[in-house]
């Protein structure tokens, strides 16, 4: 078992012993309402300007490129789903600020239900760089390249698919929707995405984490 406070005196440690521009990536993974954002955001609140975390969910498309899509009904009652993030764009864009040190990124509205361009920035210099997010270490293209091409450690965050998908119904019905609409939408999408996620992130991870 770890603590937020174990994990961060760990990752301090690293980031004291990096010399010049000198980065450490780590692919943070775990079904949604795992507790992972909670995790990377406790972690920022120990090591300070030291950790950038970069989230997947900055990634999902706009609900105006699901409406797009050939099935948009489908598309939005799947949001959250390896195929509702521009995973090309994700992808691309870690490889490219890697291999430079730096980078621009979008971060998520949850209030609007759509990213915003540009609110996160990778400034080149000693740090430790969390990516966080459900799909970071699927073994599919483009997922797969990221564990080669971008990241030096790999986490998953073990936490029991009943469990997270408790919380999940919980924060849909804090967001508006009835008890038995939560329900709904955690078995026939959030479940479904745990259920992946849990069973090839688990075996792609350097580190199982239990909190």
């Amino acid at each position: 078992m770890h603590t937020y406070e174990d994990l961060a005196v760990e990752l301090k440690q690293k980031a004291v012993q990096l010399t010049g521009t000198s980065q450490v990536w780590i692919g943070l993974a775990g079904g949604p309402g795992s507790g992972k954002s909670t995790l990377a955001q406790a972690l920022k609140a120990h090591l300070g300007k030291l950790l950038t975390i970069i989230p997947l969910d900055g990634y999902h498309y706009y609900r105006r490129e699901l409406d797009a899509m050939e099935d948009p009904e489908e598309a939005h009652a799947r949001r959250g789903a390896p195929f509702t993030f521009n995973s090309s764009r994700f992808v691309n864009d870690l490889i490219r600020a890697r291999g430079s040190g730096e980078g621009v990124f979008p971060s998520f509205d949850h209030a609007a239900g759509d990213p915003v361009e540009a609110s996160i920035q990778l400034h080149k210099g000693r740090q430790i760089v969390v990516v966080e997010g459900n799909y970071v270490l699927l073994d599919t293209e483009p997922w797969c390249q990221l564990r080669g091409s971008v990241f030096d450690e790999t986490w998953f965050l073990d936490v029991p698919i009943a469990e997270c998908n408790r919380r999940v119904c919980r924060r849909h019905v804090e967001t508006g929707l009835t008890e038995e609409q939560a329900k709904l939408r955690v078995a026939t999408n959030d479940s479904i995405n745990a259920e992946l996620i849990t069973k090839i992130s688990r075996r792609n991870a350097d580190r199982i984490i239990r909190l």
